[in-house]
């Protein structure tokens, strides 16, 4: 092939994409009439039986190879036609008020005194997360994480700090679980760079220990290394804090706990091996929850918990609706929903702002659907 009939090619693609722009066009006008007879007369944007109908005659008319291509395309191009529908129909929800009552009324910089509930005990990571966020926190230290979720929501705390996820172990399911129970906001989260410590009673040796006690995401964080350790026993506990304070209590001096170098003083525990865990860049990610929606200036994270019908396409008919407007999603997971028949809850992460009233319109029209909705929070992440 040579460069001349090289050009020409591209100079007919380019005449063929301007035509299918100006059909493009004429196509989205006329779904927009579409949209106001659908007003005027109460009928959902979606017509799957429809969709169908075009999907069938478009991959008789083009046939092979190309019929999978095509469909690909088509419905690419109704998902662009039911975001501009919905944009058109857009109804005010409850979420848009609320949102837009949390812009006013948030104060310009975030707090530096508060009254912060955690997970544990002193020397935990999440107390090392709060007093990041917090430069003079007062913390009120609960059992389980659900104590966290329990003292935000009955107003005994301002606010409440929890672990999520973690860079090596994947995310913390317990407070993924408990996400959809409870009434709250996330108002701020952090990413903390964690390094276990391998800690025991003064005077014991790595080959004395016979059990180490330590939170389960810490024992996965730190497998490589306990995987070395011959005929050794993990203990789960709470929180990795609680592990080194149980150790220091223990009339053992065969345990040893996984926690964070703050434990060593706190409870007068020896160091035995530093930094354990699987990578150097081992991070968590703790959110900062409050009863109240906080939205503060610089806000570029949203997180939502959505549930989908349960048939085909619905998940990615959901993405498609984001793409359309150029939202990055940053995290999709998945959580089985307790009695239901295989079916999930979805919890998405975006980068997005809700300043754009375009994002407000899909927002909306995700609360006005019959499947479960949960704004989490729109909040900036703290490095």
């Amino acid at each position: 092939m040579t460069e001349l009939n090289l050009d020409k090619m591209r100079t007919e693609i380019d005449r063929i994409d301007s035509r299918i722009i100006e059909f493009f066009k004429e196509r989205m006008e006329t779904s927009l009439e579409i949209a106001k007879y659908k007003q005027e007369n109460g009928l959902p944007v979606l017509s799957d039986k429809r969709e169908k109908e075009i999907l069938h005659r478009i991959s008789e008319e083009i046939g092979e190879p190309f019929d999978g291509y095509a469909r690909l395309l088509f419905n690419t191009i109704f998902d662009a036609s039911r975001s501009c529908q919905n944009n058109f129909l857009a109804r005010k929800s409850d979420l848009a008020e609320r949102i837009a009552k949390a812009l006013e009324e948030t104060p310009n910089i975030f707090p530096k005194k508060a009254v912060v509930a955690c997970q544990g005990v002193a020397g935990s990571y999440s107390q090392a997360a709060c007093e990041k966020l917090f430069p003079v926190p007062d913390i009120v230290y609960f059992n389980s994480f659900e104590g966290v979720f329990n003292a935000v929501g009955k107003g005994l705390c301002q606010y409440g700090i929890l672990p999520i996820e973690n860079s090596s172990y994947g995310s913390v399911d317990t407070v993924y679980d408990l996400m959809q129970n409870y009434n709250f906001h996330i108002a701020r989260s952090i990413r903390l760079r964690i390094s276990h410590n391998l800690m025991a009673k003064p005077g014991t040796k790595i080959s004395d220990i016979k059990e180490i006690f330590s939170h389960e995401q810490a024992i996965g964080q730190c497998g490589k290394f306990l995987k070395g350790l011959k005929n050794m026993k993990t203990t789960v506990c709470e929180n990795t804090a609680l592990a080194a304070k149980m150790v220091a209590e223990s009339d053992r001096s065969d345990v040893a706990a996984i926690a964070s170098k703050e434990c060593l003083d706190l409870y007068s525990l020896e160091l035995l091996k530093k930094h354990i865990q699987l990578s150097d860049n081992n991070y968590t990610r703790f959110i900062c929850i409050s009863e109240k929606m906080e939205i503060y200036p610089g806000a570029d994270k949203i997180s939502l918990i959505l549930s989908l019908p349960h048939v085909p396409s619905s998940l990615y008919h959901t993405i498609a609706k984001f793409a359309a407007l150029g939202i990055n999603l940053t995290k999709l997971e998945s959580r089985p929903i307790p009695g239901s028949d295989f079916q999930f809850m979805f919890y998405f992460d975006l980068e997005a702002s809700v300043y754009s009233q375009e994002l407000i319109n899909l927002l909306s029209e995700l609360e006005n659907r019959p499947e479960t909705f949960l704004f989490l929070g729109s909040y900036t992440e703290v490095i």
